[in-house]
């Protein structure tokens, strides 16, 4: 099976290559950040060749409580969180306003055969809900709010549902795997960990290559 696995950056595809050690069934596309990029670049990859898995994959932020500083989350849910509209009495999302969805599944059976695979080689990982957002929470305040509307949230990045909805428009099968450098919450960058996640994304894509057939 030829896997697709999609980044923001350029420095996350080095460690995504780093750990896959450039095994010849992977292709790993920096798509640039953000939805929009994520899903046109991952439709133009996926329109030049066939895979039979897509992989959103780079760093995050991860909520309190939920995703340490350090840690893996495996999404079992691809949420794009700020896709909706502002009413008097808060936010309603494009499923509320039925106009679409905001969700994508998770194959069930992929997310824990990762997972497990993850802890099996030590590695700190949990499940869960990953938000997509066009900007980054920055507050205490918005923190609140995206863990009151998602009250199982995990994490937090800018291309897993663009990567998703791209991957689902053509039937393939995605997954979103996400190293915690920073807590979604005040935008305090002496407090992230960049390198650090990095160097466990890279562990956990060498796992990838145990797991994935």
């Amino acid at each position: 099976m030829r896997i697709l696995v999609v980044v923001a950056v350029p420095a996350e595809k080095e460690a995504v290559w780093r750990g896959l050690k450039g095994d010849g069934r992977f292709d790993v596309v920096a798509a640039g950040v953000g939805p929009v990029a994520a899903a046109a670049n991952t439709a133009k990859a996926l329109a030049a060749a066939g895979y039979g898995l897509a992989v959103s994959a780079g760093i995050g932020g991860g909520f309190p409580g939920r995703a340490e500083v350090g840690s893996l989350v495996v999404a079992n849910e691809i949420i794009a969180a700020d896709l909706g509209v502002e009413t008097p009495e808060g936010f309603a999302s494009l499923d509320e306003l039925g106009f679409g969805s905001t969700r994508i599944q998770v194959d069930v059976n992929l997310v824990n055969a990762v997972a497990e695979a993850l802890r099996t080689a030590e590695l700190p990982v949990t499940t869960g809900p990953v938000l997509t957002v066009s900007t980054v929470t920055g507050t205490a305040e918005s923190a609140a709010e995206l863990a009151a509307r998602v009250p199982r949230a995990t994490a937090e990045a800018m291309e897993g549902y663009g990567v998703a909805f791209a991957a689902q428009e053509r039937g393939v099968p995605v997954l979103e795997l996400r190293a915690i450098s920073n807590l979604v919450g005040p935008r305090d960058r002496t407090a992230w960990r960049i390198n650090e996640a990095l160097g466990v994304l890279e562990a956990a894509c060498a796992v990838l290559l145990e797991v994935l057939p």
